[in-house]
Formats: C-alpha cells, sequence, structure tokens
C-alpha cells in the first residue's frame, strides 16, 4: 500500500472510530435521558348489554296510591277509639267516635216521631177509605131515589176530605223520616270510618281528649292516618333536560336504600306536565313509577327510593366502560406491538353511566386504558400495563 492511500485509510479509520464514539454516545445519551413508560391500567373491549338509562336527580319517596289525613269535620270529646296505631282495617270500619249521646237521644226522638207519624198516616187513610165507602153507597141510593142529594153531596164532600187528609198524613211521614235523615247525619259525623281499607299509620289523640278542626288557613295534624299499602309507587324528580325522553309505560328500575342488593322490577305511570322550579338552576319534572314485583310486602311508604327508566337497550353488542371515553368520542389505546398508547376516534351508540355501545372504531379484545385521568397519558406516550 502506497503512502498516500495508507494515509487515506488511517483517515477514514478515524472518522469511523470518530462517528462510532458519537454514535454510542447518542445511544447511551438517549437511553439514560429517556422517558419511563407510564404505568396504566386496561380492559378489554368485550361484548354484552347497553341500555339507555334516565335517573333521578334527588332521592325519590316510596308513597301509596291511597293515603288519608282524617280527622272528624266537628270537635268534641273522643269517646271511643277501637284501633290503634298499625292496625289493618276494612273499608267503612270505625276508627273514632266522638261523645254523641245528645245526638244519638235525637235520632231516637226522630225515629220514634216518624213511627208515631206512620200510625197517624194508617188511621187517616183508614178513615179516607170508610168515608170513601159511605160517599159511594149514598150516591147509589141517591139514584133509586132512596136517599136524598144533599146527604150525598155531603158524603162525597166529606170522603174527598178524609182522602186529602190521608195524603197529608203520608206526606208527613216522609217528612218524619227525612228528619230522621238528617238526624242520623248529625250523628255520622261525630263518627269517623276508613274510606278504603288499609293501615293505620298513626293515631294523634287519646280516648277522652278532645279534638278541634282545623282552623281555615292553619292546617293540623290528622287525627288519624290511613295508609293503603297495596299499591305503592315511587315519586321522584328527573332533570328538566331528560323530561322529553320519558313517558308512561317505559320500564324502570328501582333500588332503595333499605333493601341495598336489590332492585324491583318497574314502569313508569307518570310523567307531571310541568316543571318544577323549586331550586333556582336545578328545575325538574316530577315522574311516578309504580313497581310491579308482587313481592313488595316488605316495602313501607317513605322509604327513599331511585328510579332507573330504560329508555333503550342494546344486547350482544361492542361495548366499553363510560369512564373511558373521553372528548365526547375518543379512547386511549394501548398499542401491545411499540408499547405506546393512540388516541383513537370512535362512533357510539347507546350508553348509560356504566357502559357505551361502540358501533365502530375497535375491535373485540383490543385493550384500552381505563386510567384515562392519570398524568402522561397522551397520544403517543411510552406506557406499560399494571
Amino acid at each position: 500500500m502506497s503512502p498516500p492511500e495508507r494515509s487515506k485509510f488511517k483517515t477514514a479509520r478515524r472518522i469511523a472510530i470518530v462517528l462510532g464514539v458519537v454514535l454510542a454516545f447518542g445511544i447511551a445519551s438517549w437511553y439514560f435521558t429517556r422517558p419511563d413508560p407510564i404505568r396504566v391500567s386496561v380492559v378489554r373491549v368485550e361484548r354484552g348489554t347497553v341500555s339507555a338509562t334516565v335517573t333521578n336527580t334527588r332521592a325519590g319517596t316510596v308513597d301509596a296510591c291511597r293515603r288519608a289525613g282524617l280527622s272528624p269535620p266537628l270537635g268534641g270529646q273522643i269517646a271511643a277509639l277501637p284501633v290503634a296505631d298499625g292496625d289493618r282495617v276494612e273499608q267503612g270500619q270505625l276508627l273514632l267516635e266522638l261523645w254523641n249521646v245528645d245526638l244519638r237521644a235525637e235520632l231516637r226522638l226522630a225515629e220514634e216521631d216518624a213511627k208515631a207519624s206512620e200510625s197517624r198516616a194508617e188511621e187517616s187513610c183508614v178513615i179516607a177509605a170508610v168515608a170513601r165507602r159511605e160517599a159511594d153507597r149514598l150516591t147509589r141510593l141517591r139514584e133509586d131515589g132512596l136517599a136524598s142529594e144533599e146527604s150525598a153531596e155531603q158524603a162525597v164532600g166529606n170522603a174527598q176530605a178524609k182522602a186529602a187528609a190521608c195524603t197529608a198524613a203520608r206526606d208527613g211521614t216522609r217528612v218524619s223520616a227525612a228528619r230522621t235523615e238528617v238526624a242520623q247525619a248529625a250523628l255520622e259525623r261525630t263518627r269517623l270510618k276508613a274510606p278504603f281499607a288499609g293501615i293505620i299509620a298513626e293515631i294523634n289523640g287519646e280516648l277522652g281528649e278532645f279534638v278541634t278542626p282545623s282552623p281555615i288557613g292553619i292546617p293540623t295534624p290528622p287525627t288519624v292516618d290511613l295508609i293503603d299499602s297495596s299499591c305503592l309507587y315511587i315519586s321522584a324528580p328527573i332533570d328538566e333536560v331528560d323530561a322529553p325522553l320519558v313517558r308512561a309505560g317505559l320500564p324502570a328500575r328501582i333500588s332503595l336504600d333499605a333493601f341495598a342488593n336489590r332492585t324491583f322490577s318497574g314502569h313508569v305511570r307518570r310523567v307531571a306536565p310541568y316543571v318544577l322550579d323549586v331550586e333556582r338552576q336545578a328545575r325538574t319534572v316530577e315522574i311516578e313509577a309504580e313497581i310491579d314485583d308482587p313481592d313488595k310486602s316488605a316495602l313501607l311508604p317513605g322509604y327513599s327510593a331511585d328510579v332507573e327508566v330504560l329508555l333503550a337497550r342494546e344486547d350482544d353488542v361492542l361495548r366499553v366502560p363510560t369512564s373511558v371515553i373521553v372528548n365526547g368520542n375518543q379512547i386511549f389505546i394501548y398499542d401491545a406491538a411499540d408499547g405506546r398508547l393512540v388516541l383513537r376516534t370512535v362512533e357510539i351508540g347507546v350508553a348509560n353511566w356504566e357502559y357505551t355501545q361502540i358501533v365502530s372504531g375497535l375491535s373485540e379484545d383490543e385493550l384500552i386504558v381505563s386510567s384515562v385521568d392519570r398524568e402522561g397519558v397522551a397520544d403517543g406516550a411510552l406506557a406499560q400495563p399494571e
């Protein structure tokens, strides 16, 4: 090798060594200064059922279809109280009776007067019948010339008078009967009876106490609180934004704090035709959901409850947890091939607070990031599944 060639070879080798050292230094620098992969939680895309639902904004309440706060229409002293809190009563059963000896005496007097009127009416009508027969007899005798015209006319007039007296007596019996009904009604005003079958929730009064009706404009607690527990429903408020989606007849799932591990099936029976604006910036519409589950004997009016109205349902579709969706329609995918995160846009369908249907953009068993709120989660970031 000639001297010039040896000089070129040495120069090329020096350059190669320098480049190798620079490359090694760059690789070492990248290796020691590269960012650590962020640890993320991942879940697999699966198939299942997704339901679109609407839920109440505040806790609802279990109510009875019929509940009545009953009080006597007039004041007085409680003379009879044949029921107690928790008793089951039938329609028409006596719940409470005020002191009414005077009214019972007046009723008895009216009844006896009615009997006397009946007797007087019977007497008058018998007399009228006798007078009618006498008038007919004298009329026949006058026709045969055996009685005077004057006596016959007197007999006819007397018969007519007796008939009028009979009619008046019968009218008097109806007046006496009406008077008896008035006395009976006055007596009934002292008796409080169950308007329907149900359970006594509470009695505000004791034997011997005085009760008074509520003054106008001043509500007072009812003397007897009666509940029909055979029909129960949930009254709950929903946001005004969701109200147009809800209609009577839609199925519903009902959960109660008193039964933490159980839900009841039901349906929407009514949507209020007006908006409540009790709270500013929180306007709601009241809905009523009736419980269909036949096993509801343990439910009590007054329990707090939540209503989830089912608007739509899709079975055997791709679904992901709703919490993994960002920006409305994007999901972070973990690419196991290069260990990086990929932000992918997807098309979503039916959704609720738990799951969202994926119409397109994902495949079954792909790994998606569930810890989207963790620091460092971004498109293209190095990641390592936990």
